[in-house]
């Protein structure tokens, strides 16, 4: 089942920043659990200025 993540941007970081804290280690575990498109996560926040941080576990 495919999840409904926001389709917004920000709304997008915030909810995807939730989740690495609350529940995944890791980006890739939280794009295989989800059924998310891991490149089109990272160019749609990096079109905000987003990066995804491994160390930090988090879009920053």
């Amino acid at each position: 089942m495919i999840s409904e993540i926001p389709n917004d941007p920000v709304m997008l970081l915030s909810y995807l920043n939730t989740q690495l804290r609350d529940h995944y280690p890791s980006l890739e575990e939280l794009c295989a659990s989800l059924q998310l498109d891991q490149q089109a996560l990272i160019k749609k926040l990096d079109a905000i200025g987003y990066a995804y941080s491994k160390s930090q576990n988090q879009f920053q």
